[in-house]
């Protein structure tokens, strides 16, 4: 199994009473629950409180072995998946595969905007922008220039999806409760909060009636809702936009969000190239067979924000759906029961979904019941809760939005230098990196050219 998401924990789980030995490599050392990185980002949780340990969680299955490591290679005809470790490589042979390698954030092809505009897809994208939302504040505190001030004060996030009306809501939130009275040049509750969106509606996939109230209540909280809106450019001092009309205008901020779009690993596309009549859609997702298999290769199976599937948002619940159904059919198969040209088709079924605007108010869908408010803000806290793993991680959850929504506080206030120059550096590192190989590259040529010379 590759990723230790809700795709590949939940298929480890589920053949823990199997006759299989399992083998579960992931990049990370734990099982993120990615719905609640905005209140890693914005002071409420921990990421120990949403990310706990992968070995942990497994170690008492013990026909499962955890190996971190990235995976390089993927050889189907083989049968082998090849993942690296610092300078050490591990190829482990399979009989049945298992992709649930998730998802990344895509900038649309503008990855230089990522140095400027974080997205929210791992605690270390978390962790910088709660350092950038939070230092924000504290840079304006100290800026004597009005135009400056300004725009230290001046957040902008990128999508109006689920993760960016959340994240718009909670830095409301934060400046007009948690940092009320702090300071003294500034008023944290004049900051701007700008949310932006190509898409002419709040909430696309939610429809336009409950796209509309989420709008109403974010303006309400003062949240500038711009439709229609187009990113051209990002920067250190701000960022460019394109309106329908094809019209630019600039807002100068220091605090940019992205919360705009993902792209499936590029495990998709290495998986796409090796079977005959494969392919991916836009995203990178693969377009997999109604068993959730790649073509050719009945035991290769492609699930959660890898898959491209009709009608299966990338959620949660798909991921955890596209496990049961793929641990079904190998428990099958470990018995002899398993006939490929006849397996049931996956079917999904749609649970419904939700998003959080403030303290007290959400919306949610859940087939055709459309509802909004106080109560789908409750069945959204006991959803979360319900998904969040172990019972440590529910009771440290519930008491950090107990001291957040009854009180003012946020237990997560704290900020590191490491938060706010970690990508810069890393970047450094990776351009180094790059410009060393490219070098080596040149100077092994020019050995050779000489030694042929000679």
């Amino acid at each position: 199994m590759i990723g230790s998401g809700f795709g590949g924990l939940n298929a480890a789980k589920a053949l823990n009473r199997t006759d299989v030995d399992i083998t579960l490599i992931s990049k990370t050392t734990t099982h993120l629950f990615q719905p609640l990185l905005y209140q890693v980002a914005t002071g409420i949780l921990s990421e120990r409180d949403i990310a706990p340990t992968t070995r942990l969680i497994l170690r008492k299955q013990k026909n499962v072995r955890v190996l971190l490591g990235e995976v390089n290679a993927i050889d189907l005809n083989a049968k082998t998946v090849t993942s690296k470790l610092i300078d050490m490589e591990t190829v482990t042979p399979y009989d049945s595969l298992i992709v649930a390698a998730g998802a990344q954030q895509s900038y649309f092809g503008n990855d230089e905007f990522a140095t400027f505009a974080p997205g929210m897809k791992t605690i270390d994208d978390a962790l910088e922008l709660r350092g950038r939302i939070l230092g924000a504040f504290e840079a304006a505190e100290v800026a004597t220039d009005p135009a400056e001030r300004e725009r230290r004060l001046t957040f902008v996030v990128v999508g109006a999806g689920p993760t960016g009306i959340e994240v718009a809501g909670q830095i409301v939130e934060l400046a007009e409760r948690t940092l009320a009275g702090a300071f003294r040049t500034i008023t944290p509750s004049q900051c701007r909060v700008v949310l932006l969106d190509a898409a002419p509606l709040v909430l696309p996939p939610m429809g336009e009636k409950l796209g509309n109230k989420a709008q109403r209540r974010l303006e309400k909280m003062d949240v500038e809702v711009q439709l229609n809106a187009t990113v051209t450019a990002v920067d250190y001092k701000g960022i460019t936009i394109k309106d329908k009309g094809g019209g630019e205008r600039r807002i100068e901020c220091a605090c940019k969000v992205w919360a705009a779009g993902v792209a499936a690993s590029p495990l998709g596309k290495m998986i796409a190239e090796q079977s005959d009549g494969t392919e991916i859609d836009r995203a990178g997702r693969v377009i997999v067979e109604p068993d959730l298999t790649v073509k050719g290769h009945p035991h290769v199976f492609v699930i959660g924000d890898q898959m491209s599937v009709p009608g299966v948002p990338g959620m949660a619940q798909g991921a955890i759906q596209g496990a049961h159904y793929a641990t079904t059919v190998i428990k099958h198969a470990v018995k002899g029961h398993d006939d490929p040209a006849n397996r049931k088709p996956f079917k999904y079924f749609n649970k419904g979904s939700m998003a959080t605007i403030s303290r007290y108010s959400a919306v949610a869908q859940v087939g055709k019941l459309e509802f909004a408010g106080f109560i789908a803000w409750l069945a959204w806290l006991v959803l979360h809760l319900y998904y969040l793993i172990g019972h440590r991680n529910r009771i440290a959850a519930l008491f950090a939005w107990g001291i957040s929504f009854l009180g003012r506080t946020r237990g997560q206030m704290a900020i590191t230098s490491q938060m706010i120059y970690a990508r810069l550096v890393m970047n450094w590192m990776e351009q180094h990196t790059q410009a060393q190989g490219v070098l080596a590259a040149a100077e092994e040529a020019e050995h050779a050219e000489q030694s042929a010379a000679g």
